[in-house]
C-alpha cells in the first residue's frame, strides 16, 4: 500500500461523509439543492475510488473524468436552478 492509496481512501471517505451530510440536510429541509450536493459527492467518492483501483496512469484522458465532469455539472445545475427559483 503506498501513500497515494491511503490518502485516497481518506479522500473517499471524506466525499462520503460530505454526502451523507447533504442527505441529511437533504431529509431535514426538502430542498432540491442538498440533494443534488448529496448526489455530486457520491459521484466524487465513486471517482476517487475507481481511480484508486485502477490506477490509470493520466486520470486526465480516461473515462473516469466523465464521473468527475458529471459530478460538477450537477453542482452547477443546482446552483443555477436555487438561483433561478430565488429571483422569480
Amino acid at each position: 500500500m503506498t501513500l497515494y492509496d491511503f490518502l485516497s481512501g481518506m479522500l473517499v471517505a471524506a466525499f462520503l461523509v460530505a454526502a451523507l451530510f447533504f442527505l441529511r440536510f437533504w431529509r431535514r429541509t426538502g430542498d432540491p439543492l442538498f440533494r443534488s450536493f448529496a448526489a455530486a459527492f457520491l459521484l466524487l467518492g465513486v471517482g476517487q475510488t475507481l481511480l484508486a483501483l485502477c490506477g490509470l496512469p493520466i486520470e486526465e484522458r480516461s473515462w473516469i473524468y466523465l464521473i468527475r465532469l458529471t459530478a460538477f455539472l450537477l453542482i452547477l445545475a443546482a446552483v443555477f436552478r436555487k438561483n433561478r427559483s430565488a429571483v422569480g
